[in-house]
Order: structure tokens, then sequence, then C-alpha cells
């Protein structure tokens, strides 16, 4: 009995302690107005060139900011646009890259091991469409775009809406 509530208690001490969320080092916090002007301008430019897409733009803890769908864009769209966005954000400071397109690089490197363990993470996705939003070196947001016929073409995009407001980020 002893050990029960020793265990119980080792437990309740650890369900107790407050949980952290991911945070920028440098204390910024994207303003909504500039989030949903790149994903704007992400849609824009992929709708521009005939594609029907999702475009999801998420803090610096994977949580969505915006989410923009397309009038024509399938419902899978929605998903990958999002896991894009969190894999720029999540993996992008452990492995130093700022689209998602390095990220599925890294994971065909490595099919049969640490790569499919990577691109099965939840949430995560080793497909090109997602770039980082910073401020200097730190990723502050990601945005991931998802629905047009090629994920380069995605990025090509994402890298649109981080430039529309490129030069109003602290630097």
């Amino acid at each position: 009995m002893k050990l029960l509530c020793g265990a119980l208690t080792g437990l309740m001490f650890i369900a107790a302690a407050p949980a952290h969320a991911q945070v920028s080092k440098s204390g910024y916090t994207l303003p909504l107005d500039l989030a949903l002007e790149a994903a704007r301008e992400a849609a824009r430019v992929c709708e521009g060139n005939g594609y029907n897409v999702t475009v999801t733009l998420v803090d610096v803890a994977g949580v969505p900011k915006g989410v923009l769908r397309g009038d024509h864009s399938t419902i899978h769209t929605r998903d990958t646009s999002f896991r894009k966005a969190y894999t720029v954000v999540t993996m992008g400071p452990i492995f130093h890259f700022d689209v998602t397109s390095a990220f599925a690089e890294l994971v065909a490197k490595y099919p049969n091991g640490a790569g499919q363990a990577l691109a099965t993470t939840p949430n995560v996705v080793g497909l090109p469409g997602g770039a980082a939003i910073k401020t200097g070196d730190e990723i502050v947001a990601g945005i991931g775009v998802g629905g047009s016929p090629g994920g380069d073409k995605d990025e090509a995009c994402a890298k649109a809406g981080v430039a529309k407001i490129s030069d109003r980020l602290p630097r």
C-alpha cells in the first residue's frame, strides 16, 4: 500500500507540473494582421497561377493563427497546409531549415531509419510547401500551402507570403 501511495503521489506531482508551450526566445509574436497578410499573399499568388490551395499560418508553438481555404480547394489541403507550417516551426529550429523542401530532402536520405521516424512524427510531413517566418535567425511562425500540382509550387507561394511581410519584421 505504501508503494502505491508513493507512486500516486509522484504521478500527482508530475500532473501538477506546469506545461510549457514552445515560445520564441526573443518574445516576439507575429501580429495577426501580418499573419493574415502573408497568408492572403500566398493564396493570391497560387490562385493567380491557377492553383486551388489552402494556406495555414501557425505561431511558434504550431497553433494556427489563420487558415485561408481557396474557393475550389479540396478538403485534404487543409491538413497538408497545416502540417507543412507545423513542420517548419517545430523541425526547422532543430535541423536548421527554413523551407520544408529541405526537410523532405533530409527525410529522403534516411528512408528506413531516422528519416522514417521523423516523417511519422504527429503533424509532421516530409513535403515541400512550408516556409519559415523569421526575425533575425529565429523562426517565429510558419506558413504552409497545400493544393497546387506539386510541393515546389506550394513552396513558391509560401515564400511569396513571407516576402510580402519580411520588411516589417524585427531584425
